[in-house]
């Protein structure tokens, strides 16, 4: 099959987060017309995963079909294929489409696919699919890794830092206590923690994201918040337990943590290797099976105003998951038959 040729109409259709329906549709049609069994599963009114399989999957090549706003149309310009999900995720989409294709038509029938909604706003699509696995022993996740195979990938650490004041007129400031600027104490706090390391992974980094607070420039302030984000390499425990330093300027409420991740690799494949900071569906996979990620398109393009991927790298990744496919196969026979 044309890569480009799956790849275009799937991304001409908006499927921007919590819109995936129409584009569910068309891909689960478009492998029941190639054949597979394709299992539709619910996840919020109107969309849904999409799982094909042939026989029992061994392994499953994934990836998601949502995609950040604003949505715009395919085109081909200097050997690129660009539009919305080109490079995040339906390009992958589509390598992974054809890669499967290219096994069948070998005999190989123990690779199955799972497309997934919701990844780019809380994976609530990967969620629903770990309550149902499908036996799989490997999962190979598809996200942008410039076609190198990942080693690991940063959790999340996402936290929300509460200063509490005390309003007054700001003529009299002495009257209250500014939220503000207890904030700000704790943010320079912060900047002075020794955050925790791992030797693969490297040191764990932070953005405040978002800062809040006041009522109004002539009153003290009495509450401001600020939303700090941690690209973690160790469990989440340590660096609250260091945030503590922070108290009593702020309260810290845990808003989200998704934990780092090791992934397969093997010392003799000919990709590059590489750790990632991004986070991907693979720690809400764990029934999947032993992950894997790898995928065509630089995470440098997702998300932007002229988002592509380059069609030779896309076409490229085919035969990229197909070898992958092929190692975890051969991983398995070689296990079963072992004493």
């Amino acid at each position: 099959m044309n890569v480009v040729d799956f790849a275009r109409p799937l991304i001409d259709i908006d499927s921007t987060t919590g819109r995936e329906g129409e584009a569910g549709e068309w891909i689960a049609s478009a492998l029941r017309s190639l054949g597979y069994e394709v299992q539709e599963q619910p996840v919020s009114p109107g969309r849904g995963n999409i799982v094909a399989t042939l026989d029992r999957p061994t392994v499953v090549l994934s990836t998601h079909y949502d995609c950040v706003p604003p949505f715009f149309a395919s085109s081909v310009e200097d050997g690129r294929l660009i539009g919305r999900g080109a490079c995040d995720a339906k390009g992958i989409l589509s390598s992974q489409v054809a890669a499967v294709e290219r096994l069948r038509a070998e005999g190989e029938r123990r690779v199955g696919l799972l497309f997934v909604v919701g990844e780019e706003r809380g994976s609530d699509g990967a969620a629903v699919a770990n309550a149902s696995p499908a036996g799989s022993q490997y999962l190979i996740n598809g996200e942008p890794t410039d076609s190198r195979l990942g080693l690991a990938t940063r959790g999340n650490l996402r936290v929300r830092l509460h200063a509490r004041g005390k309003a007054a007129h700001s003529s009299r400031p002495e009257q209250g206590i500014s939220a503000i600027d207890l904030l700000i104490d704790a943010l320079i706090r912060l900047r002075g923690l020794e955050l925790p390391a791992d030797p693969d992974l490297g040191t764990t980094y932070y953005t405040i994201g978002l800062i809040e607070g006041g009522v109004a420039p002539n009153v003290v302030s009495p509450h401001a918040t600020a939303e700090v984000m941690f690209r973690t390499v160790t469990p989440p425990e340590i660096i609250l337990e260091r945030l503590e330093a922070l108290r009593p300027l702020v309260d810290i409420e845990e808003v989200l943590r998704v934990p780092h991740v090791r992934l397969k690799t093997w010392s003799d494949s000919p990709l590059e290797r590489a750790v990632f900071p991004f986070t991907t569906d693979i720690p809400l996979l764990d029934r999947w099976g032993m992950p894997l990620l790898f995928g065509p398109g630089s995470i440098l393009e997702a998300h932007t105003q002229r988002e592509s991927i380059g069609i030779d790298e896309l076409k490229a990744a085919v035969g990229h998951y197909v070898a992958l496919s092929q190692a975890c196969l051969r991983e398995r026979q070689a296990g079963a038959e072992s004493p």
